[in-house]
C-alpha cells in the first residue's frame, strides 16, 4: 500500500509511522509535516533507514502544494493526524486550530477526493463529546458538546469528514482517541510536563482541584487501533480508542512523583483554565466487536516506561523546549 501520512514527524503521527515501519514493511509511506514546534524529526531518528518512508515538509493549508504531493505519490490511504492539538495554546490564540484543523482538514480531503483515495482515516479526540458526567460513557453516538476553540476546531472537522462520506460517498473513517501519552510527546501536555518538570525539581503546576478525570492510553495502544481502523474500520463510521484506565489528574502526577522519588511538596496549584471539562470517558466496545484491537499496555508500566524514556532523553526535552515553548509556558502557568 502506498499511504500518505499527514503530521508524522509530531508525537501521534510519528509513533504511528514508526510502527507501520515496522509491522508493514512493504508499505509505501509519504510522511508530509509542518514541522510547528510540536512536530520533531529526531522523533523519526529510529527509521531514518527505512527504504520505503519519505519526508516532505510541507502545510495541509497549502492547496498547491497538496495537489502536487497527491499527483506525484498517488496514495492509496491517507491518514490524517496534522493538527494544532493544545487545548491551552486554542485559548490564548484560537486561529492556528481553526486554520489547521478546519481548512487544513478541507484542503486536505479535497485533494484526496480528487485524487480517488480508497480510505481516508481522520484522526480526532474524545473532547469533541465535553464533559462527562458520572457514570455515563460515551458512545460514537454521543452528543458533540465541544468546550474549547481546540475541541470545536476537532468537532468541525470530523463533521466535515463525514460529510465527504454522506455527500460524495468518499471513504472517510473517524477515530476519537482518549488522552495519549508516552515517549517523544511535546513537554506541554500533562503527563510530560510533570514528568520534565520533576526530574528538574520544578513546581509541578496543577489546574484548580486537580480532580478533573482524563482516561490515558499509551500512545502504541492507540497507533495499533488506528492500522485496525485503516485495515478493518467500515466506511463512514466512528471509531473510539480509550486506555479504559480512568483517573484524576492529581492521582496521575502523584503516581509521576512517586515513581521519580520527588516529593509532593512540588506540587503546586495555578488557577483552573477557563472552560475546563470536569470529566472525560468513552466506550470502545465498538472497536473491540469489530477490529479486534484493544489495549494492552498497563498504566502504571507505560508511565514507568514513559519516565524511563524522559529520564534517558534529557538532551531531547532540552532541546524541544525552545524560546517558543518557554514563552507559552511562562505566559500560560507563571500568569496564574
Amino acid at each position: 500500500m502506498k499511504i500518505l501520512v499527514t503530521g508524522g514527524a509530531g508525537f501521534i503521527g510519528s509513533a504511528f509511522v514508526r510502527l507501520l515501519a515496522q509491522l508493514r514493511p512493504d508499505f509505501d509511506i509519504l510522511n508530509v509535516d509542518k514541522l510547528t514546534y510540536a512536530g520533531n524529526l529526531e522523533n523519526l531518528q529510529p527509521i531514518e533507514s527505512h527504504a520505503r518512508h519519505r519526508f516532505e515538509r510541507a502545510d495541509i493549508c497549502d492547496a498547491a502544494k497538496m495537489a502536487e504531493l497527491f499527483s506525484a505519490f498517488r496514495p492509496e490511504a491517507v491518514v490524517h493526524f496534522a493538527a494544532e492539538t493544545h487545548v491551552d495554546r486554542s485559548i490564548l490564540s484560537p486561529e492556528p486550530v481553526i486554520q489547521t484543523n478546519v481548512f487544513g482538514t478541507f484542503q486536505l480531503l479535497e485533494a484526496a477526493k480528487r485524487n480517488n483515495v480508497a480510505r481516508f482515516v481522520h484522526v480526532s479526540t474524545d473532547e469533541v463529546y465535553g464533559s462527562i458526567e458520572e457514570p455515563y460513557d460515551a458512545d460514537e453516538a454521543y452528543p458533540i458538546h465541544a468546550s474549547s476553540p481546540y475541541s470545536a476546531s476537532k468537532a468541525a472537522s470530523d463533521l466535515l469528514a463525514l460529510s465527504y462520506w454522506n455527500t460524495f460517498q468518499f471513504p472517510v473513517v473517524v477515530t476519537r482517541a482518549s488522552n495519549n501519552y508516552g515517549p517523544y510527546q511535546f513537554p506541554e501536555k500533562l503527563i510530560p510536563l510533570m514528568i520534565s518538570n520533576a526530574l528538574e525539581d520544578k513546581p509541578l503546576p496543577i489546574y484548580g482541584d486537580g480532580m478533573q478525570v482524563r482516561d490515558w492510553l499509551y500512545v502504541d495502544d492507540h497507533c495499533r487501533a488506528i492500522l485496525a481502523v485503516l485495515e478493518k474500520g467500515r466506511l463512514g463510521e466512528i471509531y473510539n480508542v480509550g486506555g479504559s484506565k480512568a483517573l484524576p489528574n492529581r492521582e496521575v502526577v502523584e503516581r509521576i512523583l512517586a515513581q521519580t522519588g520527588k516529593p509532593k511538596s512540588l506540587m503546586t496549584t495555578v488557577k483552573d483554565r477557563p472552560g475546563h471539562d470536569r470529566r472525560y470517558a468513552i466506550t470502545t466496545a465498538k472497536l473491540e466487536a469489530e477490529t479486534g484491537w484493544n489495549a494492552e499496555m498497563d498504566f502504571d508500566d507505560g508511565l514507568r516506561s514513559t519516565i524511563e524514556w524522559y529520564t534517558r532523553n534529557r538532551d531531547w526535552v532540552g532541546r524541544v523546549k525552545s524560546g517558543a515553548y518557554r514563552e507559552y509556558y511562562d505566559q500560560n502557568y507563571l500568569g496564574r
